[in-house]
């Protein structure tokens, strides 16, 4: 591969701002809504916490 640095350059920071622009907040969000869901579900089948 014969690229020049500049245009290397241009790809990482691309590549930077997709991450963390777009993909960061996506996978954290996701992230977030199946801990949530999890935590839902668990309590319609073991009732609330301290319900034991």
């Amino acid at each position: 591969m014969s690229t020049d640095p500049q245009s290397e350059k241009s790809l990482e920071l691309k590549i930077f701002i997709f991450l963390t622009v777009f993909l960061a907040p996506i996978l954290s969000a996701l992230l977030v809504s199946a801990l949530g869901f999890t935590i839902w579900f668990s309590q319609i089948l073991s009732g609330p916490p301290g319900a034991g």
